[in-house]
């Protein structure tokens, strides 16, 4: 169970919630001391606000919880971080369907990242509300902070050994089947675009296979970029672009944190995670712009610019997933600053021609608050990969980056009459700004609806 949960007959300090439009109502037969408190801090029930009521003694009486417009379960998440040490009960009413949904966007609000510096941890615990999944809350925020770490840690200590052994790690503590083809090796077996971008840094590029559950369930396949650092290659990035760069491989964040969550499930999946594991640097076998690389399908491909790097190692990682027989492949990577320029850092891009799978994806962002956003995957602009002495080239045009990214890698997903069903998510796995559950910081976006899709489809 997670540290932050209080046992339910724990003695505890109640915490009310309040709408703004509630606000004005409950101070009615308030004392004027309570009113002159929140007077004193501004608190009118704005949403993630908190008052901290004393009583006469002193001690903690009560807290109020601003809820804003309307009830958000996502808004709990501001709670963990605001109160003092000790258990906690929300004792107004909440719709039960909201429980859940309220326990873990409270867990989510108390993730530190500590391994370098000491920081102020507020061992608040929350009674967990009526219809909360206790165990499954706490799987899914346990599987969070792994994301989260992985993402935070600086590429130093992150660099492609050690993102091969947490994946390693992980799968033996799950008994999963694993398989690592590594440096020279990779040419040997085939996966020459996955070579080419990580050959030219001091530790060798990657590929790691993790597989579990019984070999006639449904095939489903999670494929995640790993970068461990991106300094764009010969194209090298300005420093304002490479600031960031520890965060490219946040779509292999994102998939072992769904390996953790979905290998303790009972869901009747075959669940095979690919992760093409790379640092794009420069030495003298640094690829080039120009250069000509015939991908494992055997389709060509010219380099166009060395910075579209992520497309390129997937296309081998997501070949391999279509020729194994997966029926459904979802890659994630954080692709494109495209995507950010549509959407932002919040709303992560998803790319699809499955219907009834995008349906899905966005009833579950719904219900977890892990909000979504499909996006066209317009074939007229594939003409934009067109070259004029290769099958395609690695990036399009001026326009409709995001679009180009996800065109380039769905080239790679069916395999001779196999063509699963496929989708794309090109996260930004990093929060710029605090908000309610989300720390400044890492971030491994998606992974709850996902999450939720799967266990609804398959549990």
């Amino acid at each position: 169970m997670h540290p932050n949960i209080a046992s339910q007959d724990a003695p505890f300090i109640p915490i009310y919630t309040i709408s703004s439009s509630e606000w004005p109502t409950y101070l009615e037969g308030k004392s004027s001391s309570q009113a002159a408190l929140a007077a004193c801090h501004e608190f009118r029930a704005q949403a993630g606000r908190v008052l901290l009521v004393p009583a006469p003694d002193g001690s903690l009486e009560r807290v109020l919880f601003g809820l804003g417009a309307s009830l958000d379960a996502g808004v709990f998440g501001a709670l963990a971080s605001k109160l003092p040490a000790g258990d906690y009960r929300i004792v107004s009413p909440i719709p039960k369907d909201q429980g859940h949904a309220i326990l873990v966007a409270f867990l989510l609000g108390t993730y530190v990242f500590d391994r370098y510096k000491r920081k102020d941890h507020r061992p608040a615990r929350l009674i967990p509300p009526a219809g909360a999944d206790i165990d499954a809350a706490s799987l899914t925020v346990s599987a969070v902070k792994l994301g989260r770490d992985l993402v935070n840690t600086p590429p130093n200590d992150m660099g492609p050994d050690a993102l091969e052994a947490v994946a390693i790690s992980l799968g033996e503590s799950h008994g999963a089947e694993i398989e690592v083809i590594r440096g020279e090796a990779l040419i040997a077996q085939n996966y020459p675009l996955i070579h080419t971008v990580g050959r030219g840094a001091a530790q060798e590029p990657r590929l790691v296979i993790l597989r579990i559950g019984r070999k006639d369930a449904y095939p489903l396949a999670l494929v995640g970029k790993g970068v461990t650092f991106d300094t764009g290659g010969l194209n090298l990035k300005p420093s304002s672009g490479m600031a960031l760069m520890k965060k490219d491989m946040g779509g292999a964040a994102c998939v072992l944190a769904l390996f953790s969550s979905l290998a303790s499930s009972r869901l009747d999946i075959r669940l095979s995670v690919y992760i093409p594991i790379v640092e794009n640097s420069m030495d003298g076998r640094s690829f080039r712009p120009s250069d000509v690389i015939r991908a494992r399908n055997g389709l060509s491909v010219e380099i166009d610019n060395t910075d579209a790097e992520g497309r390129l190692i997937l296309a081998d990682a997501v070949t391999r997933a279509s020729e194994d027989g997966n029926a459904m492949i979802l890659d994630m990577a954080t692709l494109t600053g495209a995507a950010r320029v549509a959407l932002g850092p919040e709303l992560p891009p998803f790319f699809t021609e499955d219907d009834e799978l995008a349906a899905s994806l966005n009833e579950a962002a719904a219900l977890t608050g892990d909000h979504l956003w499909r996006m066209p995957l317009w074939r007229p602009y594939e003409d934009d990969l067109d070259s004029s002495i290769a099958d395609l080239k690695n990036s399009g045009g001026p326009f409709a980056g995001a679009i180009n990214g996800a065109l380039f890698i769905s080239k790679f997903v069916a395999v001779n009459e196999h063509k699963p069903i496929w989708a794309h998510f090109d996260v930004y796995c990093w929060n710029p700004k605090e908000k309610p559950g989300r720390p400044q910081g890492g971030e491994v976006h998606a992974v709850r609806t996902i999450e939720a899709m799967l266990r609804k489809r398959f549990g």
